[in-house]
């Protein structure tokens, strides 16, 4: 479920766009320069709702900045309760399925977007105006330059520049992903009691976090353009007995993962899934280091996902040739 992780990835890093980028207009630029700013700067609280795959779901956001602290919290309000807490983007609890998500969100909280990059492969501009939660807002349309990534629309708070709903759009013109606030109090500061954690909200293990080693031995021969490796790490399975390998890759606003494990003698089968946005691809693949079952999973055409798993190679069988 990506809506709770969505706002801090919309507003962290720094957005500074050339003004004199291709396809792309100095008004969406000084748009997008105020959002990058506005989690820094504005408290809020508020409900969104997010929609994917025609299913719904309603969530509380309490959100202060306070003497250089940012703090957030998340709550589900339909549905299995989950709830994230954060401060200054780093989760301090989780609860429901929500754990595993969060534990990636910590590993990669210092996420900042690069604005070239992100103009190389995102044409911006300017769309119309519009109205959300009874506040008005700028509309800023997000369209990649080809086929291996998707299109976002963004309609910004006219007075704060936040975030109040974002589209995720596939080269069909069909709607992937919703988010949307249904109401937005930026006058009422979140208090101690709206911040604090419920009893449901178990604290993220940090061990979980540092145990994580370098990958060395692995490497795509083919990337959709744009994309570079931001993260890897290796760690144990469930039952400790093998090694899953894990490559993050960035375009500098859309991320997928590949993870990497070995079959032993047990067969694996080739799967294709979409959920929303979100594709898992896994394929099998024959490798000088045995068997591997490799899955791609990431907001990207399933299509690309699937030249990605099968372009993974070994990193020392690559230099060996």
């Amino acid at each position: 479920m990506r809506a709770l992780p969505l706002i801090p990835l919309l507003l962290s890093g720094c957005l500074t766009l050339p003004a004199h980028a291709a396809n792309s207009s100095t008004e969406a630029a000084d748009w997008l320069n105020r959002m990058a700013k506005v989690e820094q700067e504005q408290s809020y609280q508020g409900t969104f709702v997010y929609e994917r795959n025609g299913s719904f779901s309603t969530h509380d956001i309490w959100h202060r900045v306070q003497n250089g602290k940012v703090s957030e919290r998340l709550l589900q309000l339909d549905g299995q309760v989950q709830e994230v807490v954060r401060v200054n983007g780093q989760t301090q609890c989780v609860s429901g399925a929500l754990a595993s998500e969060a534990g990636n969100a910590t590993q990669s909280s210092a996420r900042v977007l690069d604005p070239l990059k992100l103009m190389n492969w995102y044409d911006l501009s300017v769309a119309g105006q519009s109205r959300v939660a009874g506040r008005d807002v700028v509309i800023i349309t997000m369209r990649p330059r080809d086929q291996h990534r998707y299109a976002f629309e963004l309609h910004l708070d006219r007075e704060t520049a936040l975030p109040l709903k974002s589209l995720l759009i596939n080269d069909k013109e069909q709607l992937l992903e919703r988010f949307q606030f249904t109401r937005l109090d930026i006058r009422d500061v979140p208090d101690d009691s709206q911040l604090k954690a419920s009893d449901a909200c178990r604290p993220l293990p940090q061990a979980s976090v540092q145990a994580h080693e370098a990958v060395v031995g692995w490497r795509s021969e083919w990337l959709p353009p744009g994309f570079e490796l931001v993260s890897s790490s290796v760690r144990k399975d469930t039952d400790g007995k093998h090694s899953v390998s894990s490559l993050m890759y960035d375009d500098g606003l859309a991320r997928f993962s590949v993870f990497l494990e070995a079959q032993d003698n047990e067969a694996g089968f080739d799967t294709r899934a979409q959920l929303g946005p979100t594709v898992a691809v896994s394929r099998q693949l024959n490798t000088p280091k045995g068997e591997m079952m490799v899955t791609v999973v990431g907001e990207i055409p399933i299509g690309t996902a699937e030249r990605v798993a099968l372009s993974m190679r070994p990193q020392d069988a690559q230099a060996s040739q």
